[in-house]
């Protein structure tokens, strides 16, 4: 990767918010790579056709940025919303792409080579399940699971029909995340038993309280249809476009948020498993408009090599955050910004608790010292490095890297980073949170049984 020196006036002409964690050091813009490998244009013949099954809010996200990536073309889109038809459209800028509520047509086609699964959670089991049973390659929004069970059910229809599954998580294919891997994997962290993340917000867009849409009835909406898998109840827009509000369809806060943290956390340690055991603590303190979940989540989770204390709080913008701390080194994901500082672990005498000592000891131990530890020749000496910071030109987007990499390995059917087994790994680590929360007892993982208990025979008991 060619990464070009900034001088430090070209550095903060490109945002406070990288300028003020690079007014010391050294500062490196990192170049995104190309969304396709050939330098030559793609062939209509390696045209990916795909649709889009769920065109809300984040459906149209996606679709917008698969305009930017080269040779794919959205054929259909599906949602059981009408004038999300409409967005759709107007996403991919093609009127005249085909819409309809029943994704089944969309599995029917001969002419879709994959599809973006965006559905509410609660129906990302039937739709990918069924999705692979009909030969398409799923990119499925994240968090890839509803329950734990719904989540080994996928992994076992994507492999029977050996089909590439990539699950949203864009941090993944991130320049940033790449670079935070690679400083990881040199070792120059050291060693690594502290990790801290948070993803905090504070708008009522943040927790959710999207606007309902004027024409949003029964007669727009096939209230039916999306309740499959939920219990059944009246018509309600408000659990339709606020879904993420309510056990029944998602997973809150560590379904919406903490799943980028883990998948990043993951990413950049190459962990492909699941945390032994969380414990979470919170509550719903502001947004109390009848919702289920808390509006505030603190999870510590217990990894093999390391710790990881994760937040996410909807009373305080903080933006998004990823601390890895070191015994040589520390690095600081920030937003769009990556900062790696060393630590001073030269060797110092101890100077707090001699004095304590009388002076004569304390003369004798720093003279002993000294003669142990002598200086270096000044030739000799190595200059300690400086923190680096590192960002991103103005206008990257990790999303249109994300789908970029998705749409290359239907090409390669080489399997993504992110695929079912990473998918479900960092989803099972969004239900451990919720079940600590929901049953206020440490969340311990089975693997052998893959289920979440909440105690633990192995734990050591606290005596009486």
């Amino acid at each position: 990767m060619n990464k070009p020196s900034w001088t430090r006036r070209q550095f903060i002409r490109i945002g406070t918010g990288a300028a003020a964690v690079g007014a010391a050091g050294k500062f490196t813009m990192l170049e995104p790579k190309p969304l396709w490998a050939s330098p030559r244009p793609v062939a209509s013949s390696d045209t990916v056709r795909f649709a889009s099954i769920g065109t809300g809010v984040r459906g149209c996200e996606l679709l917008g940025a698969s305009l930017k990536v080269p040779g794919v073309e959205c054929v259909a889109v599906c949602d059981l919303y009408d004038s999300r038809h409409t967005a759709a459209q107007e996403a991919v800028k093609n009127a005249s792409v085909p819409a309809t509520r029943n994704y089944k047509e969309i599995l029917d086609r001969k002419d879709v080579d994959a599809v973006i699964i965006a559905v509410t959670d609660h129906q990302h089991r039937k739709v990918f399940v069924d999705a692979c049973a009909a030969g398409k390659d799923v990119y499925c929004e994240k968090p890839m699971s509803h329950t734990v069970a719904d989540g080994f059910a996928m992994v076992a229809a994507a492999q029977k029909a050996n089909r590439m599954v990539q699950i949203g998580s864009q941090r993944v294919s991130s320049v940033v995340y790449q670079h935070a891997k690679d400083i990881y994997d040199s070792g120059k962290l050291g060693d690594v038993y502290n990790i801290e993340a948070y993803w905090d917000r504070n708008s009522a867009s943040g927790a959710w309280v999207y606007p309902i849409p004027p024409d949003a009835s029964e007669q727009t909406i096939d209230w039916n249809a999306w309740l499959d898998g939920a219990p059944k109840r009246p018509f309600d827009p408000v659990r339709f476009f606020r879904w993420r509000c309510f056990t029944d369809y998602g997973e809150g806060l560590a379904g919406d948020l903490f799943v980028h943290l883990i998948s990043g956390i993951h990413f950049i340690t190459g962990t492909n498993t699941v945390a032994r055991r969380a414990q979470s603590a919170g509550g719903l303190f502001r947004w109390k408009d009848g919702r289920d979940f808390p509006d505030l989540i603190e999870t510590l989770y217990d990894y093999p090599n390391f710790r990881v204390m994760l937040r996410c709080n909807l009373n305080n913008d903080q933006g998004e955050f990823i601390g890895f701390y070191g015994t040589k080194a520390t690095l600081i994901l920030k937003d769009s910004t990556l900062t790696c500082t060393p630590q001073d672990t030269r060797p110092q005498p101890d100077h707090y608790s001699i004095n304590a000592w009388p002076a004569q000891l304390r003369h004798e131990y720093l003279t002993k010292w000294q003669a142990e530890h002598p200086l270096p020749n000044p030739l000799e000496l190595k200059v300690d490095e400086e923190t680096e910071t590192f960002g991103v030109p103005p206008g990257y987007d990790d999303v249109v890297d994300h789908e970029a990499n998705f749409f290359n390995a239907l090409r390669t059917r080489q399997k993504t980073v992110e695929n079912e087994e990473f998918g479900n790994n960092a989803a099972i680590g969004c239900h451990l949170a919720n079940y600590s929360y929901f049953k206020e007892t440490a969340a311990v993982w089975d693997g052998t049984a893959k289920r979440i208990r909440g105690s633990s025979p192995e734990l050591p008991q606290a005596r009486s």
